[in-house]
């Protein structure tokens, strides 16, 4: 498949000159951590590596910010990112200073004696409101004008917050794709500061080349394969997909909106209701359009939400009261496969049963085996972000598939045609 080259009059992070400088570097480092604080997914850090890399290896030192979580107080000690540094270092074999702070004199003074060669980590972003740049702390019965000033306030204060971060380096560079559609201080705002010194770092390059590639020269025939579990929180994609794919799986919870809305018994299954004049336009339109649409035909499902429920195989019409879908049966699975199997080009957003769960993971697991086949045979392969890389990861497969996003949302909006702010600052 064709991969599209970024805009000429960009910076390259591959010909820039970081010899002596400083270079301030947005990252996506929002892991998973267990009981104990450490990280268990380490994918998104493994991303940034080879972008630390080439700043290093080119004369830089690197002041690395980013955001964990969504804290709900400043210096929660369960969202520092100082729980992250001994990941980081072990990926990136090299010493890692911790500021302690983001808009503070340590970490202001750290940076400013910072030496070729080294490699800070300010604290999480999102412990200061001015981030996203939203008010924080208001009363609940707050009024329209103290929330109005509330708002102003946090807004000046954020440029305050975005000058600070600027001033700490010479280069700016934006490797977090999973970021990108939030128009946050550290995402868009700064890139203001750095007119002729800013850049995409290695992920957002490859993301952005991997997606223009599927989306607009794909090698025929194209599948997209869309999980999650309500149709409404999939619309826009499904229509805009359905414009450029041959063919479409929807599975996941969405399946029995779907099955409802042509006059199944889903059971408890997901069921939205409201979403059946829709679910049928859709249907139609794929109709239409040429586009050939694939559901299971069954589904495994379970009497409660949990791994240890009983199950049994249903027909996806023909759900029994008292019980939900919550994956594919086994001719899904067969005929998935073989869907799969005919096609050079294949997107995937979203698992197709609750994979957390062992008992339901083997639809989504079947999927991401047939995707992994395919891909072996010389068809591209795009894991689209969040639940889909975590499947993939859970199954050892992430070697296998020719891309694995790091962006969930980000991913979803900009396939949309949305603007991304962080993708924006850099090319304006």
């Amino acid at each position: 498949m064709f991969l599209p080259t970024l805009h000429n009059t960009m910076q390259s992070i591959d010909t820039y000159d970081f010899a002596g400088k400083r270079a301030i570097v947005r990252v996506d480092f929002n892991v998973p951590l267990d009981d104990n604080l450490r990280v268990t997914d380490d994918s998104r850090i493994r991303a940034a590596i080879l972008t630390i890399r080439k700043i290093l290896a080119g004369g830089g030192s690197v002041i690395l910010m980013s955001h964990l979580g969504r804290p709900k107080r400043n210096n929660d000690e369960h969202y520092s990112l100082v729980h992250i540094v001994p990941a980081i270092e072990a990926l990136l074999g090299h010493k890692v200073m911790f500021a302690g702070d983001s808009w503070g004199a340590r970490g202001a003074e750290m940076a400013a004696a910072l030496k070729p060669g080294e490699v800070m980590l300010l604290e999480n972003l999102r412990f200061y409101a001015e981030e996203e740049g939203k008010p924080r702390g208001l009363a609940k019965d707050a009024t329209e004008e103290e929330t109005a000033a509330a708002k102003k306030a946090v807004k000046a204060s954020q440029k305050e917050f975005v000058r600070h971060l600027a001033s700490l380096a010479d280069v700016y560079v934006n490797d977090a794709f999973g970021t990108a559609h939030r128009a946050h201080a550290s995402t868009a705002l700064i890139a203001d500061h750095f007119p002729g010194d800013k850049m995409f770092g290695y992920v957002m390059e490859n993301e952005l080349r991997a997606i223009d590639g599927v989306m607009e020269n794909p090698e025929r025939p194209f599948m997209a394969i869309l999980g999650g579990s309500k149709v409404s929180t999939k619309i826009v994609i499904i229509e805009k997909l359905m414009e450029k794919v041959d063919s479409m799986i929807l599975a996941g919870g969405m399946t029995y909106t779907f099955a409802a809305a042509q006059g199944g018994r889903v059971g408890d299954s997901i069921n939205e209701k409201e979403m059946h004049p829709l679910a049928l336009k859709l249907i139609e339109k794929a109709r239409q359009r040429g586009v050939k649409l694939y559901f299971s035909p069954d589904a495994l499902c379970g009497n409660e939400f949990s791994n240890d429920t009983q199950t049994r195989e249903c027909g996806v019409m023909e759900i029994p009261d008292g019980w939900e879908g919550m994956d594919i049966g086994p001719e899904g699975k067969r005929a998935f496969a073989q869907a799969i199997a005919g096609h050079k080009t294949i997107m995937w957003n979203g698992p197709v049963g609750v994979f957390e769960f062992d008992k339901f993971s083997t639809g989504t697991r079947a999927v991401a085996e047939a995707i992994v086949d395919a891909t072996a045979r010389g068809a591209f392969s795009l894991i689209g972000g969040g639940d889909s890389v975590a499947a993939i990861n859970k199954f050892g497969l992430a070697e296998k598939v020719s891309y694995n996003s790091t962006g969930g949302g980000a991913l979803l909006e900009y396939i949309e045609g949305k603007e991304l702010p962080g993708v924006a600052a850099i090319r304006k």
